[in-house]
């Protein structure tokens, strides 16, 4: 009699459990464990210039983590951020003096994730803007802007290069003594190494590579039904 009153509250606390577990599992699945990323958003920001329509690029500032890379304006999603499309509005704003009223977004791209434990959520905007000229950078953090026609990109294929990530499980200590990071019984190798791909685009003297030449190659492809 005890061993079925004993299965009977097991049963009962299992049910509760899985109950509890259903309860807590997300509607819409996003990124397990990505509070721990850094988690940014980009503008990735299209306007018409003489009836063409044109991505705006910004050159990060020499003085700033990696100085003269090209990128589109965003940053970190600080906790005030309502949200990631109000993080990239905002770094905009602040980074290239484009203001929100002239700021018109059209959408979100799918998040991607980078290669150093970082997010980006891409937002998608249309600027009502003549041109650059007029724009009032911060020159802390933006050596300069230009623009590109989104012509250029569907005539010009971006070059693919393979680079190799390596992750070592051990480190030399302040005795020059080997240490493991983590549990690792292999008398192996201390690292594994995986191959990704990256795109480069070049653009008047300029190096579009990485992160943003991935926003750059996808926007493209979905501006000409290519999905």
């Amino acid at each position: 009699m005890r061993a079925s009153v004993s299965y009977f509250v097991n049963l009962q606390m299992n049910k509760e459990q899985l109950k509890t577990l259903k309860s807590g599992l997300p509607e819409n699945p996003g990124i397990l464990g990505k509070n721990e990323f850094f988690n940014s958003a980009v503008l990735v920001p299209l306007f018409l210039s003489n009836g063409e329509c044109h991505l705006l690029f910004e050159k990060r500032a020499a003085s700033i983590r990696q100085g003269g890379e090209i990128c589109f304006p965003g940053g970190e999603i600080e906790n005030f951020d309502d949200s990631c499309i109000e993080a990239a509005i905002r770094e905009t704003e602040e980074e290239v003096g484009i203001q929100r009223e002239d700021i018109k977004i059209i959408g979100r791209m799918d998040t991607l994730i980078g290669p150093r434990g970082i997010t980006v959520e891409p937002i998608v905007a249309e600027l009502n803007i003549a041109g650059i000229d007029n724009c009032v950078i911060d020159k802390t953090e933006v050596e300069k802007i230009f623009s590109v026609p989104i012509r250029y990109f569907e005539e010009n294929e971006p070059k693919v290069y393979k680079v190799l990530s390596r992750i070592n499980y051990k480190m030399f200590n302040e005795k020059g003594e080997e240490e493991s990071l983590i549990p690792n019984d292999s008398k192996e190798k201390s690292y594994t190494e995986s191959e990704r791909k990256v795109l480069a685009y070049k653009v008047n003297g300029e190096i579009i590579w990485g992160i943003t030449a991935r926003l750059v190659y996808e926007i493209v492809r979905k501006m000409n039904n290519n999905l």
